[in-house]
């Protein structure tokens, strides 16, 4: 077999040059290097067109005859108008500012703004997607690592006025953390602690009655008006605050009045408007929804994969789900390209953080602490990284996060905005879609129940309403009689 074309050591400078000025990301160097060294090959192997849009055009082509990824596709034409920018004789002026030079080394250089993307892949005609930008992030001492908030969202953990109050939330989130209880219900209780220390305008705890809990409860229901849910998660809350911080009798609330329940049919999506939003996202939500769609998972499972968490020898896929209960599901085949393109990344990724001397990425509860260098081993790297690292307050410590849940919801609203759908959805919307649509191909009830994680299967029959009835009595409209 004929060896592959060697790049020029004066063409390849050149290139590397490019690179630097276009402020592509270190991290993918090594795979713009391999699509031109490609790119040569193939020009030498099959006789060049005078244009080099057609040149690039068969280029692509090639590539996907070979299964390449639309995501590959476009990194490699954008890989090529890099080729032929260096091959001009006059130096591109740089893109990146010159305040990033004091940028701490631990961190990623920006990347080109999508204006100057577009003209460079503009003289080959292809479209690139949206590359969203990097920063670093400073994170303030409220427990939220990932920024991104106009306001605090664990405000509730600060300080008030009434120091008893504070003690009890404080207690709370201790008796939550020592439950191993999630984030967001540590959140969820002590965001309804500190409304009812409002709405009892900070009455001393001692004095605390079942009497208070009914007030509030009907408060909810008869005058802020609040869903069932948000009020039966309000009764959640302030059960746990009287049992376990204050320690009374919470009393059985029989006869507050009840938020009306709504009956509640899920959204769910068509395959070719699932399709359509893909198409419309940008690298690497695309990968997000397409794992939320092909393996059923809520937004966190998905967002919080690392990479031990990928079997690709058996096609399975480990998801780590609420309440700490561990699932597998099938690997849809369609997307294990993607998928392999996206771990060869994350490696990339971890050997520049540890040649950058980064402390690791987080780690839930003591796991660092048992295993001092899990942090920074590759397996425990989140597989859908920040772009940025964190410094963590009052060290010089740079870590890596996950993506965050509004990266996700922006990345979709924009998409639902360029496809144009009529229907509302959110990131949880493909997870019913998963669910409906195997149903809609006769799948067993109980075999998606364990796919999706649920311990009850009356949880299931929400998604029955899709799937037409087989009798002779099937539900018609007098138009159609």
């Amino acid at each position: 077999m004929k060896d592959m074309l060697v790049i020029p050591e004066k063409v390849l400078a050149r290139f590397n040059e490019v690179l630097q000025q276009r402020a592509v990301q270190e991290s993918f160097h090594f795979y713009y290097r391999r699509w031109l060294r490609y790119f040569l090959d193939f020009c030498e192997k099959y006789p060049p067109p005078e244009t080099k849009s057609e040149q690039v055009r068969l280029f692509i082509e090639k590539l996907k005859s070979k299964r390449q990824t639309p995501q590959q596709c476009s990194q490699a034409a954008h890989a090529v108008s890099l080729f032929y920018e260096s091959q001009k004789p006059a130096v591109c002026p740089p893109s990146v500012p010159s305040e990033e030079k004091s940028l701490p080394a631990t961190c990623l250089p920006n990347p080109p703004p999508k204006a100057q993307v577009a003209k460079s892949a503009a003289t080959v005609g292809i479209r690139l997607p949206d590359i969203p930008a990097i920063t670093v992030v400073e994170p303030s001492p409220s427990m939220n690592p990932h920024g991104g908030k106009r306001y605090n969202e664990w405000r509730c953990l600060e300080k008030s006025k009434s120091q008893a109050w504070d003690q009890a939330i404080e207690i709370l989130a201790a008796e939550i953390k020592v439950r191993h209880y999630s984030r967001k219900t540590l959140k969820t209780y002590a965001d309804w602690g500190r409304k009812f220390q409002h709405y009892l305008a900070d009455k001393p705890l001692e004095e605390l009655t079942s009497l208070d809990v009914k007030e509030y409860l009907t408060h909810l229901a008869v005058k802020q008006r609040v869903a069932s849910s948000t009020q039966n998660q309000a009764f959640n809350a302030l059960l746990f605050l009287f049992r376990h911080v204050i320690k009374k009798d919470f009393g059985d609330q029989r006869d507050v009045p009840r938020a009306k329940k709504s009956k509640y049919i899920p959204v769910v999506l068509s395959r070719p408007e699932v399709d359509a939003i893909i198409r419309q996202t940008a690298y690497p939500f695309d990968i997000v929804i397409s794992l939320l769609y092909g393996c059923g998972l809520r937004l966190f499972e998905c967002l919080t994969l690392r990479v031990q968490n990928f079997n690709f020898e058996d096609g399975i896929l480990t998801v780590h789900g609420k309440g700490d209960k561990d699932r597998t599901v099938p690997l849809p085949q369609l997307l294990i390209p993607k998928l392999k393109y996206q771990l060869a990344v994350v490696s990339e990724l971890h050997e520049k953080d540890l040649a950058a001397g980064y402390a690791g990425v987080f780690l839930v509860d003591s796991l660092e602490k048992k295993y001092p260098s899990a942090a920074k081993d590759f397996i425990w790297q989140w597989f859908l990284p920040q772009k940025e690292l964190t410094l963590i307050p009052g060290t010089k410590e740079c870590r890596r996060y996950h993506l965050h849940e509004s990266q996700v919801q922006h990345a979709l609203k924009r998409a639902a905005r360029m496809a144009k759908l009529t229907k509302r959805f959110k990131s949880h919307t493909f997870r019913h879609s998963f669910a409906t649509h195997l149903l809609q191909a006769n799948y067993d009830i109980r075999t998606i129940q364990t796919m999706l994680g649920h311990t009850d299967v009356r949880t299931m029959m929400i998604y029955t309403h899709y799937i037409p009835s087989k009798t002779a009595k099937e539900a018609k409209s007098p138009l159609d009689f």
